[in-house]
């Protein structure tokens, strides 16, 4: 292995010695045989005019010591009766001896040896110097490799001829390339290995200061850079093309700092602007004639702008410009209309018809500086806007309604209430009176409430006075007693199922109740000659609902987030007379979050109501045992629970 590296060099020198000697054999055969062949026709020619110029044939005896060339054949002219021109420029010595030869043979000798030739017109011999002939340049081999199923190409040129590198790819490829006339001769180097056939262009233009367009044909041209152009590599570090440009006119102050490049982007010409403090007119100018766009101008731009944008459109470039100033433009045939915004032929109206939203909550949403000189009217007949002022405003306006102007979903709340009550009541205690009629009604179960009359209380004394030596005597006719004792145990449900419907962010209100009034009674004494008293009542309302609130939100994955207020407000027992009626009041509040068609629970409403009342002989009744027989009294204990069931489900 240590001695592969000397073996390789000795063969490389051993070849290039070969190659010289076989080039240089090659050449020197190549330089025979033109020699022999010049003389050929030497030969040929004086043999021919020998025909008629005899002294051709005529031998000389001719002795030349150091004589010039042009002196020698003077002299071999005047012996033998011939016409020979000489050319000035042969100054070369000549030293021979010549004898018995022939004229013919000793020119065909000195053009052997001194390398001259002799043209013939009509006996005129002309003897000249035989033009030295180069050897033929090798055409170099241009070296270029395309591989067809990867659609790569690798190149190694080093100051080739652009024209041959063309044609050398295009025959390789199969794929046109073209070379401009004013660049067949540009020499181009560049060294690429298996890169695709597009960058592999690319780059081969970039790197001799070239630019590469496709046309729409599928023609790859070669293109020389324009004034202010250079190449360069963008932010998303590609080849590209920028064109520095200093603005027309540019306004005191400006550094002229503009810079303007455009590439495709699949089938659209983008546009990447640099500009610092520069004409607005320059911009929309440079870049209308970057895009080749067409334009009219129907009134002078003023004003700087500022700017560094990448891949935009003309038309978004033009709406960026425009953007808060008094100019706008209008499209129509493919040609841009540029000017004031107030101008006649750039105005535009457009009509929007609202699908799903209202006229009023759109126009509510609608920025006030896009509303700034654009005009906006309603038909609420059709729910319609008619739109009038700057296109690029109108389309900006129009997009944004467009956006808003979704179908709202509208949601149905079905709520199920149910109130439980469950109630204990007592009522124990013993009465007596006196009363011009009294009927004889009762009952001993399920419970005590007996009323004695007078006939059966005197019955009942006239029945002890026979077994017993006490006479407890007779009672009035009109006396009577009551007996009571009672208990009660009440168990209600009471079940409400009411559906609301509203759309998506609006509350929904639920309110079932009922109402109680109370006497008010007021008394004014009027001072007069004869007093009057005037009794005024006034009859007042007390109510207790039960009052739901919702507001659904629907999220995009429809879920429903619910605002949920309930309140519920009851009365407690019976008030006494001329009295407001006692209430209990349960509020809820809270903000839950559900799929579609969820059950919601709302549980814990829950209130007491406890109710004792009782009357008898003042002392006596408050006397434990004798209590029950000198008092009537009352008690009741209920509860109710509220539990609310909430189900919502999205309609569209």
């Amino acid at each position: 292995m240590s001695c592969s590296k000397p073996t390789n060099k000795l063969y490389r020198t051993l070849l290039s010695l070969f190659l010289f000697l076989l080039i240089g054999s090659s050449v020197f055969a190549q330089n025979a045989a033109g020699q022999n062949e010049r003389l050929r026709l030497i030969q040929e020619r004086l043999n021919n005019l020998a025909i008629t110029v005899p002294g051709l044939n005529q031998k000389v005896q001719m002795n030349a010591s150091n004589v010039s060339v042009q002196e020698f054949l003077r002299a071999l002219a005047q012996s033998n009766n011939l016409n020979i021109n000489i050319d000035p420029q042969l100054s070369f010595k000549v030293v021979n001896n010549f004898t018995n030869e022939t004229a013919l043979n000793v020119l065909v000798f000195l053009a052997k040896e001194y390398n001259l030739d002799i043209n013939l017109i009509g006996s005129i011999m002309s003897v000249s110097k035989t033009p030295e002939t180069k050897p033929p340049v090798p055409v170099k081999e241009i070296n270029v490799r395309y591989n067809a199923p990867a659609n790569t190409l690798s190149v190694e040129l080093s100051n080739d001829t652009l024209s041959l590198v063309a044609k050398k790819i295009t025959l390789l490829s199969g794929k046109n390339v073209l070379v401009p006339v004013t660049l067949l001769s540009k020499k181009v180097t560049a060294f690429l290995s298996d890169a695709p056939f597009e960058t592999a262009l690319e780059k081969l233009a970039f790197a001799n200061e070239l630019k590469l367009v496709k046309t729409n044909d599928n023609v790859y041209v070669f293109q020389a850079l324009g004034e202010g152009e250079e190449v360069f590599i963008n932010s998303e570090k590609n080849t590209a093309v920028k064109r520095n440009l200093k603005p027309v006119n540019g306004a005191a102050g400006t550094g002229g700092n503009f810079s303007l490049l455009s590439r495709m982007v699949g089938t659209k010409k983008m546009l990447s602007v640099d500009a610092m403090n520069v004409n607005m007119s320059d911009v929309v100018k440079n870049a209308a004639h970057e895009v080749n766009a067409n334009y009219f101008l129907y009134s002078e731009l003023k004003g700087t702008i500022t700017m560094r944008v990448n891949d935009i459109s003309y038309d978004d470039l033009l709406s960026a410009v425009f953007q808060g100033t008094d100019f706008t433009y209008r499209q129509e045939n493919g040609i841009y209309m540029i000017g004031d915004r107030k101008l006649e032929g750039l105005r535009a109206h457009k009509i929007v018809q609202l699908q799903n939203r209202s006229l009023d909550t759109i126009q509510n949403m609608i920025p006030n500086e896009w509303k700034r000189g654009v005009e906006i009217k309603e038909f609420r007949e059709q729910n319609t806007l008619l739109l009038s002022g700057s296109s690029p405003q109108i389309n900006e306006i129009e997009a944004f309604i467009k956006k808003l102007d979704k179908q709202v979903p509208m949601v149905l709340i079905e709520v199920t209430m149910i109130d439980i009550r469950k109630g204990h009541g007592v009522k124990t205690g013993i009465s007596a009176g006196v009363s011009d009629s009294i009927k004889n009604p009762g009952k001993i179960f399920p419970g005590i409430d007996y009323t004695f009359s007078s006939g059966a209380i005197n019955s009942f004394l006239s029945k002890l006075g026979r077994n017993s030596s006490i006479n407890l005597g007779r009672v009035t006719p009109n006396f009577y007693v009551s007996i009571s004792a009672l208990e009660n145990n009440s168990n209600v449900e009471v079940r409400s199922v009411p559906k609301l419907s509203t759309l998506n962010g609006h509350s929904a209100n639920l309110s079932i109740g009922s109402k109680r009034y109370y006497s008010t009674k007021t008394q004014n004494v009027i001072p007069s000659l004869t007093t009057q008293t005037v009794v005024t009542e006034q009859f007042t309302g007390v109510d207790a609902n039960l009052n739901i609130n919702i507001r659904p939100v629907v999220s995009g994955d429809n879920q429903i987030t619910l605002n949920i207020k309930v309140d519920i407000s009851d009365f407690i027992g019976n008030p006494p007379e001329n009295a407001p009626p006692p209430t209990s009041t349960s509020k809820f509040e809270s903000i839950v979050r559900a799929r579609n068609e969820d059950m919601i629970v709302l549980g814990g409403l829950e209130r007491t109501e406890n109710s004792e009342s009782g009357s008898g002989v003042p002392v006596l009744s408050r006397i434990p045992i004798l209590k029950w027989l000198f008092s009537s009294r009352s008690k009741s204990t209920n509860k109710v629970t509220t539990v609310v069931f909430i189900k919502p489900t999205i309609i569209y």
